[in-house]
């Protein structure tokens, strides 16, 4: 369960990282229509929502599936056709951001995922916050809720790469 685990984050972390390099400051920092976020707001609002604070916080020990709530998390976050709004406590930083600190903190947000996965007890229900709607998740369902996260925004990198760098 680990190993598959830690595969899963390492890919999408080192998707995300190679995506986010394929951009230039100014092209990471461009609207690239009405309404949208910038890629380096994209990337600062995936940081703030994977904070794993939570994984070292409050857990009690499960009796069920410690990845049951993982196949609905990746309905829902991977249907691209629903339109999500965040909540206000991971809303991207406003302004410009320079390219160097966007991929530094991408790195560290992931390096901290990566130790997470490696070390936690991924059975046990975390009890310091709850996701609206899936109640409160183990500590592996909340890595997959941040990979899948992601895995979600990463396509939202990839729409906006293709309009302010293809274009």
């Amino acid at each position: 369960m680990r190993q598959e685990l830690l595969l899963e984050i390492t890919t999408t972390g080192d998707t995300l990282q190679q995506l986010l390099t394929s951009f230039d400051e100014e092209q990471l920092n461009k609207v690239p229509f009405e309404g949208s976020w910038t890629a380096a707001q994209v990337a600062s609002h995936i940081c703030k929502a994977g904070d794993c604070g939570v994984l070292y916080g409050g857990a009690v020990p499960t009796d069920r599936q410690p990845d049951k709530k993982v196949p609905a998390v990746k309905s829902l976050f991977l249907n691209f056709d629903i339109k999500m709004k965040a909540p206000e406590m991971i809303l991207p930083e406003e302004g410009y951001l320079p390219k160097d600190a966007v991929l530094q903190d991408a790195a560290a947000t992931w390096q901290k995922l990566t130790t997470a996965a490696n070390t936690v007890n991924l059975t046990e229900e975390c009890t310091s916050f709850e996701v609206p709607g899936f109640g409160l998740f183990t500590r592996l369902e909340w890595i997959q809720f941040i990979n899948i996260h992601t895995q979600r925004h990463i396509q939202q990198l990839q729409r906006i790469y293709d309009t302010v760098v293809k274009a």
